[in-house]
């Protein structure tokens, strides 16, 4: 039986990944706490790799958050990340891991880039300063793993989502990503009483939003993909794999979405001071598209979800 280590099992999309992974009905998977293993110390992921040698390895790990917390912990950002994949990825070969799974982001794109963002646009521009840190962290990872590849010959593979939002997301006031700051923000408007909710930012800007459990389904359907497929849509040095839905919306819409969602009546109001980021971040899902996939959970409906995980698990979501 494959026996799967997953990095990252905590997070939103480590969680989705086991969650579909046990539902296939696979039973040999590997999982640490970070308490348990720290993926930053060369030597204990060295010793745990050794020790497991799993088949295959999916690296959901991360430092992950939003403008706020990348534009304050720059520092951590990068080195965190780099860390966590220099280290899995090269331990995972030494211990004769041949099949690994990479997951990055969106924001490995330049800022001035045109849309939708297709793979090739990789390395053609300047990044968005605002998250440049966790971006470049991103791109040595796909980078690590085609040079793996092609001077070892294993079979690494890099899927780049779009934002993400699900059960599982952080809703911390300060760390989190737009969408789960949004839902956060207008339940606690309602629950107050609120006449007002302001949003960061212009509200012009357009974000693609995916679905957590879609991104798992795309993961392990790229992961088990036969290598004739994945190499007829790839290039060994631009082997990344883009996922998404191929439509955005503008941060107030979707404001106003989940104002709906939430039952907030009140005003919404944007606040141009604060900073917008890149104006524009969509997807060009082509080439998963061509090798037989795509997204299918909707965007109101994904929301009406994740509220209700919200809904059930604030306590937990508020760390």
């Amino acid at each position: 039986m494959t026996k799967y280590y997953i990095a990252g099992h905590r997070g939103m999309v480590g969680g989705a990944i086991v969650r579909q992974l046990e539902a296939a009905g696979e039973t040999n998977i590997v999982m640490r706490t970070h308490a348990e293993l720290d993926l930053t110390d060369q030597l204990a992921v060295r010793d745990f790799m050794q020790l497991e040698r799993p088949d295959v390895v999916i690296l959901a790990a991360a430092k992950v958050g939003g403008i706020y917390a990348n534009n304050n912990y720059p520092a951590q950002f990068i080195y965190e990340n780099l860390m966590i994949e220099c280290n899995v990825i090269h331990q995972a070969f030494e211990a004769g891991v041949t099949k690994l799974l990479q997951l990055g982001s969106s924001c490995i794109y330049p800022k001035a880039v045109p849309q939708p963002m297709r793979e090739d646009a990789l390395l053609t521009g300047i990044l968005e300063p605002t998250n440049e840190p966790y971006a470049i962290a991103k791109i040595a990872g796909i980078k690590l793993c085609e040079s793996y590849n092609r001077q070892h010959g294993v079979d690494y593979r890099s899927v780049m989502p779009t934002n993400l939002y699900g059960p599982g997301d952080n809703f911390h006031p300060d760390n989190s990503h737009v969408m789960p700051a949004l839902i956060r923000r207008f339940h606690e408007a309602v629950r107050d009483g609120l006449s007002e909710v302001v949003i960061w930012g212009s509200g012009a800007p357009r974000r693609e939003f995916l679905h957590v459990d879609d991104m798992a389904a795309a993961s392990l359907f790229v992961l088990n993909l036969s290598k004739d497929i994945y190499d007829e849509h790839s290039k060994p040095m631009l082997s990344h794999i883009n996922v998404g839905t191929g439509t955005d919306v503008s941060i107030l819409e979707l404001a106003q979405l989940v104002a709906k969602i939430t039952g907030y009546s009140g005003k919404i109001s944007t606040d141009p001071s604060k900073p917008d980021g890149t104006m524009r971040k969509l997807m060009d899902v082509g080439r998963l598209d061509k090798m037989g996939w795509r997204a299918s959970i909707d965007l109101e409906q994904g929301l009406i979800d994740t509220y209700e995980w919200y809904l059930g698990n604030m306590q937990s979501a508020r760390t």
